[in-house]
């Protein structure tokens, strides 16, 4: 310690102020427990409230407006070609970002949080450092790690040019390029690329496995497939890149595999092949915290680490990588610190993603039940039977639910189609709730509705 150097005291220090981060500061504080949370950034909110979830959800409903728009042309209503303004979509979502970041510092006030900008890094179980902050130091007694994650590179062969995006720059969206090759079949890139299409580039998508979206199943990312193969200029499974240039006017690539693109040359590239966890230069080697071979940090059921008095929760503990799950192990987490009876057993954690149409599931999918020999019921309703899809003009969609054959619990359900993010939760609390195939048939859903799709698919299950 140099001498004369401030130190700060807290209870629980949390070092990160993403979703998992600022929930657990806030239930803390509000347990009682003084708290104090160091962030890098200037306000709260993670990679989810200023380089992900939200940016990229704002520009999502823009593009759904655009294509919901067009689409009304079949309905007798036709609106004039859509004019973009970069600055000004750029500038919308800035000030979406600022009204919600804005909010968590006004929560930070509310419960009596202390903030602190800056990075942490351990000194030893008691005390860490900052640097590029206000505080040189904080002496903890306790300390949650909710450091998320970052996106995964190419490593040398990705080169350094504003040509090659991450997310992170593809949402600073510095212009609209002519062309864009999207590096990676997963959420991220297909929710990005749809973004960058609907605003008018052509976008090719190279994934190296034979599928998008590994980990849905099939018969629910088919509805996304058929819409993106209008929206996209190309698909291409089973091929990888092997190499990258810049070039006059672009990204010069090499690809092998069974389908390259039809071009080797875009305007810009977008690299979205997966996340990996912000557990480097954390000093975890000082206070023995261990990690994975894959950098996640060990914990047990609790969320301990290794080491004494410090705990870790959302991506930095690995997947699912999601902010929802980060928000629940960091409230639950807090109440445990507070002596409280809390655990983290949920029977189902929701996956959803945002393109369009939506994918989301939950619990066991068709292909998990397969794979494990489940002896289950399957029923599924294409949404060309619903009113008020066909009402909507939005067919391309499908409920899906997975029952025990035995005793018709709900194990899993699965939906493609507009809304159906806001719909699943349903189903989660189907499963949490141990609900059967009668429960949710009896339950009164609203007619004309997406949702009353459940109560038709449990019907089926039911009789």
């Amino acid at each position: 310690m140099v001498v004369g150097e401030f130190t700060q005291d807290t209870d629980l220090l949390i070092i990160g102020g993403g979703p998992g981060g600022y929930h657990a500061a806030f239930r803390a504080a509000a347990n009682g427990i003084q708290t104090t949370i160091v962030e890098s950034m200037p306000s709260l909110g993670g990679v989810c409230l200023h380089r992900g979830c939200i940016p990229s959800k704002t520009y999502l409903s823009m593009t759904e407006t655009v294509h919901a728009a067009a689409s009304c042309a079949a309905m007798g209503i036709e609106f004039g070609k859509p004019k973009y303004d970069v600055a000004a979509i750029r500038g919308w979502k800035e000030q979406v970002v600022s009204k919600l970041s804005g909010g968590l510092d006004a929560q930070c006030k509310k419960h009596g949080v202390e903030k602190i900008r800056g990075t942490a890094r351990f000194e030893d179980g008691k005390h860490v450092a900052i640097t590029e902050g206000d505080v040189a130091r904080v002496k903890f007694r306790r300390a949650i790690i909710a450091t998320g994650s970052r996106s995964i590179t190419l490593g040398k062969m990705q080169i350094d040019s504003p040509r090659v995006m991450t997310s992170r720059t593809a949402l600073d969206m510095a212009d609209i390029p002519k062309t864009l090759l999207v590096l990676g079949g997963g959420y991220i890139g297909l929710e990005l690329g749809q973004v960058y299409a609907g605003l008018g580039s052509k976008v090719t998508v190279v994934e190296m496995l034979p599928t998008l979206l590994t980990g849905a199943d099939r018969d629910l990312v088919r509805h996304l497939e058929k819409r993106l193969k209008e929206q996209f200029d190309e698909i291409c499974l089973d091929t990888k890149v092997t190499g990258m240039k810049e070039v006059k006017g672009g990204i010069e690539l090499s690809f092998e595999g069974k389908s390259a693109p039809k071009t080797n040359k875009f305007d810009k590239v977008l690299v979205s092949v997966g996340r990996r966890p912000n557990s480097q230069d954390l000093g975890l080697d000082l206070v023995g915290v261990e990690v994975n071979e894959k950098g996640f940090i060990k914990v047990d059921a609790g969320f301990k680490t290794t080491a004494q008095r410090i705990y870790a929760i959302g991506d930095v503990i690995g997947n699912p990588m999601l902010a929802h799950k980060a928000i629940h192990e960091g409230t639950v987490v807090a109440d445990k610190l507070a002596d409280k009876d809390a655990v983290f057993d949920p029977r189902a954690i929701p996956a959803v993603v945002f393109t369009d149409p939506e994918i989301a599931w939950a619990g066991v999918t068709q292909e998990e039940a397969k794979a494990k020999g489940l002896d289950v019921v399957i029923k599924k309703l294409p949404w060309s039977a619903s009113g008020r899809a066909v009402a909507l003009g939005r067919t391309d969609g499908v409920t899906k639910m997975i029952f025990d054959k035995a005793s018709q619990r709900l194990l899993g359900i699965g939906m493609a189609g507009p809304h159906v993010a806001e719909m699943i939760s349903e189903g989660v609390l189907g499963m949490e709730m141990g609900a059967t195939a009668y429960d949710i048939a009896s339950t009164v859903h609203p007619h004309p509705t997406l949702s009353e799709t459940l109560f038709e698919v449990a019907e089926m299950a039911a009789s």
